[in-house]
C-alpha cells in the first residue's frame, strides 16, 4: 500500500490559501512576508522531493502549477520527472500540459483509494486545500508534512474541514523549530 502525505505550509489558524504569491487573495505571499528566511526550515522540502514516487494535485492547484513548474528544472527536478495524479471531475485529456511528463486525472476519491492500493512509494499532495479536505474526512491520508507560520491569517482556504467526524488521532514523528518562528510538524495519522 503507497503512503499518501500532504505537504502544506499552514499559519497558525489552519490558513494554507497563497502561500507563495498566488494572485487574488489579500495575504497572498504570506510565507515569505515579515519572516527571515531560514533554509534550514525548508530542509524538508528537499527531502519530500527526493522520497516521493508520484505527486497528486487537485484540478485548481494542477492549474496553477502545470504553466509554471516544468520550466523550474533547478527547483523541482524530482518533480518534474515523476508521476503527476490530477483529482478532478471536470478536467479533460486535452486539458493536460504535454511538457510534465506522465499525468493521469483520477475521478474521484474511490479512485485515490484504488491508487494507494498499488505498488509503488509515496504519493505528496502538493497545494490542493479543497482537496486534501475531502482526502482528511475520507481518511485516505496517511501524514502530514507540515511547516507552520507564526502568523494569523483570519480568512482563506484552510487546511481542514470542520466536517463533524470522529475524532483522528495523530502520531508525532518529526518536530523543529525555527529561530524565526517557523515549526516544521510531520504526523502519522494512527489507524
Amino acid at each position: 500500500m503507497r503512503t499518501l502525505i500532504t505537504t502544506a505550509f499552514v499559519s497558525l489558524d489552519g490558513v494554507v490559501e497563497a502561500p507563495g504569491g498566488e494572485p487574488g487573495y489579500r495575504n497572498t505571499g504570506w510565507t515569505f512576508k515579515d519572516i527571515e528566511f531560514d533554509v534550514a526550515a525548508y530542509e524538508i522540502k528537499g527531502r519530500e522531493q527526493a522520497e516521493a514516487s508520484a505527486m497528486m494535485l487537485g484540478r485548481a492547484s494542477y492549474q496553477a502549477f502545470s504553466p509554471v513548474w516544468p520550466d523550474m528544472t533547478t527547483e523541482f527536478p524530482g518533480y518534474n520527472a515523476m508521476p503527476k495524479y490530477v483529482v478532478s471531475t471536470t478536467l479533460q485529456e486535452q486539458d493536460l500540459v504535454s511538457n510534465w511528463g506522465e499525468i493521469s486525472i483520477l475521478r474521484s476519491l474511490d479512485d485515490v483509494a484504488a491508487l494507494k492500493e498499488t505498488e509503488g512509494g509515496a504519493i505528496i499532495v502538493h497545494g490542493s486545500a479543497t482537496l486534501n479536505r475531502n482526502l482528511s474526512d475520507a481518511g485516505l491520508i496517511d501524514r502530514y508534512h507540515l511547516l507552520v507560520f507564526p502568523v494569523l491569517l483570519g480568512a482563506g482556504k484552510r487546511l481542514f474541514s470542520d466536517a463533524d467526524k470522529d475524532k483522528q488521532s495523530l502520531k508525532v514523528i518529526e518536530s523543529e523549530s525555527y529561530g524565526n518562528g517557523i515549526q516544521k510538524l510531520v504526523y502519522d495519522v494512527v489507524r
